[in-house]
């Protein structure tokens, strides 16, 4: 599947790394269950994520709930997204 050479998510919790390939950062997304994804430095430029930047900071402020960026978005719509964002 594309998605994932696109989005890395990271292993289950108790194998879980803090490690984040050079270029890239974590973020967790969900409503209820948050997810861990790993995405390229290079959507941060992007009109669409920046949005959802900005719906983060209107949200958290600077107070993340799982100790990373928190995307306040559904698992689905930020798939939805990044795989826009991939292909252009």
């Amino acid at each position: 599947m594309a998605i994932h050479k696109i989005l890395r998510r990271s292993l289950s919790s108790e194998k879980r790394s803090n490690e984040v390939p050079k270029g890239h950062f974590a973020v967790y997304v969900g409503e209820s269950e948050k997810k861990r994804f790993v995405i390229p430095l290079s959507y941060l430029n992007n009109p669409s994520f920046q949005e959802l930047l900005s719906q983060a900071e209107e949200e958290f402020g600077f107070h993340h709930p799982m100790g990373g960026l928190t995307i306040p978005c559904s698992e689905e719509l930020f798939i939805d997204l990044t795989s826009h964002m991939r292909r252009e």
